[in-house]
């Protein structure tokens, strides 16, 4: 296989990159989160926490911990194929369960006091709305994308290892800001209709899909730096680069795609429940009862 080259299977399964300052990060990160949920399951079941928002966030944890500390991050350096999957994982992939986690909303509930007012400030604050708003996410997404990959900086992120952890933290950064109009679920994203979520997804689909074609069909090696690494696992710097920009348009298309079914399951979810709110009101005016049960349990199922 072209990203295995001369090194061998067992090679690259070894070759974890342990860093501890980001083990740690994301460790600690796990930790507040997990803390956060104990605190509220603590006060009892009316004011529990979902298991699938911790489901998602850990699960965001863990595909940044894929990222930064496996094998991808120890041959990010030398196939851009790799680096590639990279990006993906951090992008595309983990941002939106980070934000599914809904870490705002359990800091609110979980904290008390004064901690919970300098939170409940910032998440209310123009600031939070200004960086929640789908003008500023996807400007920040497409321009983090094209100015990384189009000018000086990438390569050297390539040769600085501290410009690469800035690229690394800038990335996630831009894609939270990105996915936060989308998730939408806490406070400060802006709540965008899904008519509005459907159009926001399709105008970014060219962002990074385009970018994939542009790498993947260009004629000589973009990324100098690649020509002596690829070659030093018997790769060629083109095949690799041509393999990257392909994971790049293909992967964003197919995580597009994703987005936008279940933007759309969420929608006919919503309107199915507003239906059957809007029959039991119904039901309730004509028979001059309030069918307190089961117009609780639609309002339970809409939440």
């Amino acid at each position: 296989m072209i990203l295995f080259g001369a090194a061998s299977i067992s090679n690259v399964v070894r070759a974890w990159n342990i860093q501890p300052p980001v083990a740690l990060s994301l460790v600690l990160l796990a930790v507040l989160y997990l803390e956060g949920v104990r605190r509220i399951r603590r006060r009892g079941a009316r004011s529990g926490w979902k298991t699938s928002r911790t489901a998602c966030f850990l699960g965001g944890i863990a595909v940044l911990a894929i990222a930064l500390v496996s094998p991808i991050d120890a041959y990010a350096d030398s196939l851009l194929s790799v680096h590639m999957v990279q990006h993906l994982l951090l992008m595309q992939v983990a941002p939106p369960l980070l934000l599914l986690g809904r870490p705002i909303t359990l800091a609110l509930r979980a904290s008390s006091g004064a901690a919970r007012a300098r939170v409940s400030v910032f998440a209310h604050s123009g600031i939070a709305r200004a960086l929640g708003s789908p003008a500023v996410g996807f400007s920040a997404f497409a321009i983090v994308l094209w100015v990384s990959h189009f000018s000086p900086l990438y390569e050297a992120t390539l040769t600085e290892g501290w410009l690469h952890a800035l690229e690394h933290m800038v990335f996630l950064l831009a894609a939270l800001l990105f996915w936060w109009p989308v998730v939408a679920r806490d406070p400060g994203a802006a709540r965008l209709s899904h008519p509005g979520r459907l159009l926001y997804l399709f105008l970014s689909m060219p962002v990074m899909s385009l970018l994939g074609f542009v790498v993947s069909s260009s004629n000589h090696v973009l990324y100098p730096h690649y020509v002596v690494t690829s070659g030093l696992l018997s790769v060629s710097g083109l095949a690799d680069q041509r393999l990257g920009g392909t994971i790049m348009w293909e992967s964003s298309m197919l995580v597009s795609v994703v987005a936008l079914s279940a933007v759309l399951v969420d929608w006919m979810h919503r309107e199915e429940q507003e239906a059957l709110r809007e029959d039991l009101r119904g039901d309730r005016r004509g028979s001059g009862r309030r069918p307190v049960l089961t117009e609780m349990k639609v309002d339970a199922e809409g939440r």
